[in-house]
């Protein structure tokens, strides 16, 4: 081909130097491949573009917009080029005041640290100055009701988000401030999940009435509606299988991320390169022919080629809607949400451009053929998110199909390797706090990795006795712990885990009840709840486990319409020899098999006889119906408790999310000496745990109750 590579940077060559190989240029951190960033062999051997000795390949210094647009003040210094690191400051002529940034950085990613400075002076106008993002141009400089502005780019950048903002009576601006990014400008991990987490989020919480509001934005779906979302992922020619492995694990991670929340969407998953490759069909859905887990192996090559036809992919999507409208009828379709997710290049070269089909497809979902201003109502009913992958991204013919009223739906992102753990990371905000037994299932690098995969988990210290507990966050003002971590006198003072207003004890828990039956030490209703001061700030690393017999349960155990304590005791303790986990010292997870049956919960709890204090002959004297019973090496060996896992979850993770089903109270054996952490049982060692189903009187009586205190719990009716 009579090309040779003389440049500074590092490259790729998808197929070797075979007809159709890319070559895609890749540079340091705050540098970009210029004037090209991908090179493709042709069917006559020769590169596209072709390289020019004029002009060499070469890594750029990242550049970010001119902040020099800001009105009524001064940037320090001024400068024609801001470049990774350059940093800027904002001062405000005499009379105005600042808000946004004093100060930012350009940072490698082509963007400015910080927020957009602006200059302002109280002017009775109802909405605010929504400023000028660097690199951009407004017009419009009157903010009252229904004045809008309206925002192009400079030079080579182009706009990215809202380009037209109108004030709202309620002094709100519309849509989202815009920002202009070059071609090298990328989005960030932590701003995809920010952003489009908090989007998603908006779209898979029901637990609040249609009325409500999240961050500002209406949460779209009633209990009674329907969640539609098609997924498309690009495996052209032009993407590499990298990117596309990386794209099909995150999509696979969203998917199982979704189905946390109470909303069971119906989905359309394709691949598509200059074919429709259907891998999962939503009309199978509406026709119940298919399995809620989705799996989404699928061979690369099977069905990749050099064609590419975005617009038959948003035929499709167009299509099924149309089906879905005629099957179930105009008004019912009314109810449907439509979510649409591309991951794609965007060079497409076959099928024409798929903007048509775009207002099609809001025409559909709007129920407005005529264009009539009315469809407004409706456009909070369909958003396109547009995840720009791969080398090179044509944003002028990609930017534009984004659609949805409110939040960013464009995103474009130069690596994405940390996808998956930007979808996990769209549960972990502070918003939704209706949804108990969240956490990520995997260890990461991350300093708070093991509170991440166990955020519910407390750690008690009674300096009383003293004694160390565990405990489970069970509302964000409440711990779930063992009884015996206290002693008759303990104040509240005494109790260690955030700062204490009171601990309760079950009314029936009683440690002498039984000592002239030969029973030293009795552990019947062995539970307490600690109530905290303040409300814990619900986050990542604090959100309460799910317990038994409330709403907030059966909405993760997927239970549709009014269930019961039965039916959740059924999913979760359904077998014989149930596996469980609890929780060491050291925050590692044990997990052990539940004796169920008559006949090995007999065999079970007769080894509590040999625990030191305990002379009666009826194991039943000791263990009551109360307690779940664990350990011993038949038919497995099982870990057992140490002292100070006391109070801790017994616990299942039922279709990622997690619930409590026991609490740790007692062992007949002491195997760990001082060190903790996983510790095997032997053969006659049992430990025995406070099954939660049988103690949900109490429970309900102070976490059901509806207080100014606390939000309260909502506890099932049977």
């Amino acid at each position: 081909m009579g090309f040779s590579i003389h440049w500074r940077g590092d490259y790729i060559l998808t197929k070797q130097l075979k007809i159709g190989s890319m070559l895609v240029y890749q540079c340091p951190e705050g540098y970009y491949p210029y004037p090209h960033l991908t090179r493709l062999c042709e069917l006559n051997s020769s590169w596209n573009p072709a390289p020019k000795r004029f002009l060499p390949q070469r890594c750029k210094r990242v550049e970010c917009p001119d902040p020099n647009v800001m009105e009524y003040g001064n940037i320090s210094p001024p400068q024609e080029k801001y470049f990774v690191d350059n940093e800027t400051t904002y001062e405000c002529y005499s009379g105005y005041r600042l808000r946004g940034s004093s100060r930012r950085v350009c940072l490698p990613n082509g963007k400015w640290s910080g927020s957009t400075p602006i200059c302002s002076r109280g002017s009775g106008d109802t909405c605010a100055d929504p400023g000028i993002p660097p690199g951009a141009t407004r017009t419009g400089s009157i903010f009252g009701i229904d004045d809008k502005v309206t925002y192009s780019c400079n030079g080579n950048l182009f706009l990215v988000g809202s380009s037209e903002r109108v004030c709202q009576e309620n002094g709100q601006w519309t849509g989202k401030e815009p920002a202009c990014y070059y071609k090298h400008t990328y989005d960030t991990p932590l701003e995809v999940s920010q952003e489009f987490g908090s989007a998603i989020k908006g779209s898979l919480t029901t637990l609040e009435s249609i009325d409500d509001t999240q961050e500002g934005r209406t949460i779209r779906i009633s209990k009674n509606g329907t969640l539609n979302i098609y997924i498309a992922m690009d495996i052209s020619a032009s993407i590499e299988e990298q990117h596309f492995n990386d794209a099909r694990n995150a999509v696979t991670k969203l998917i199982e991320k979704i189905s946390s929340f109470s909303v069971t969407p119906n989905y359309e998953i394709v691949f598509f390169s200059s074919e429709v490759f259907e891998v999962v069909r939503i009309l199978d859905f509406l026709d119940q022919k298919i399995e809620r887990n989705l799996d989404l192996c699928f061979i690369y090559d099977l069905c990749r080629n050099t064609g590419t036809d975005l617009n038959g992919v948003f035929m499709t999507f167009l299509e099924r809607m149309a089906i879905i409208k005629q099957r179930v009828g105009a008004e019912l379709f009314k109810e449907h949400r439509h979510v649409l997710i591309f991951f794609t290049d965007g060079a497409y070269n076959m099928g024409g451009s798929p903007a048509p089909t775009v207002e099609q497809i809001k025409n559909t979902v709007y129920m407005n053929q005529t264009g009539v201003p009315a469809a407004q109502s409706r456009e909070e009913y369909l958003d396109i998110y547009i995840f720009a992958i791969g080398a090179e991204v044509f944003d002028s013919d990609l930017q534009p199909l984004a659609t949805g009223i409110g939040d960013r739906h464009y995103y474009k992102m130069k690596d994405i390797t940390n996808l998956q753990e930007t979808f996990d990371d769209i549960i972990d905000e502070e918003e939704v706090t209706g949804l108990c037994g969240l956490h990520k299932e995997y260890e990461t690098t991350r300093k708070e990795s093991t509170r991440q995969r166990y955020p519910w988990w407390a750690s008690i210290t009674n300096e009383g006795l003293p004694r160390d507990c565990f405990g489970s966050l069970v509302t964000p003002k409440f711990v779930l712990t063992a009884a015996h971590c206290f002693t008759f006198g303990d104040l509240p003072e005494h109790v260690k885990v955030k700062k204490v207003k009171r601990f309760i004890l079950h009314p029936e828990y009683n440690i002498t009840a039984k000592r002239n039956k030969g029973v030293k030490e009795f552990y019947d209703y062995d539970v307490a709840l600690i109530q905290l001061e303040e409300a814990v700030n619900i986050s990542s690393v604090a959100r309460p486990i799910c317990i038994p017999c409330t709403q907030e349960t059966s909405d993760a155990l997927q239970l549709v319409g009014e269930s019961t304590c039965k039916e959740q005791e059924d999913i979760l303790l359904k077998d014989h020899l149930e596996r469980l986990s609890f929780l060491t010292k050291k925050g590692t997870t044990s997990m052990v098999p539940l004796s169920n049956s008559t006949l090995q919960r007999d065999a079970c709890i007769k080894h509590a006889l040999g625990a030191q204090g305990i002379s009666t002959k009826d194991p039943k004297e000791v263990v009551t119906d109360n307690f779940l019973c664990t350990g011993g090496q038949d038919p497995t060996r099982d870990h057992i408790s140490c002292k100070g896992d006391s109070g801790g979850a017994v616990f299942k993770n039922y279709e990622h999310r997690t619930i409590q089903v026991a609490l740790v109270s007692w062992g007949t054996k002491d195997l760990c000496g001082s060190g903790g952490g996983l510790v095997e049982s032997d053969q006659t060692s049992r430990d025995f745990h406070i099954n939660l189903f049988r103690v949900v009187p109490f429970l309900k009586s102070i976490l059901g109750h509806d207080t100014p205190d606390y939000a309260p719990l909502t506890f099932l009716k049977s």
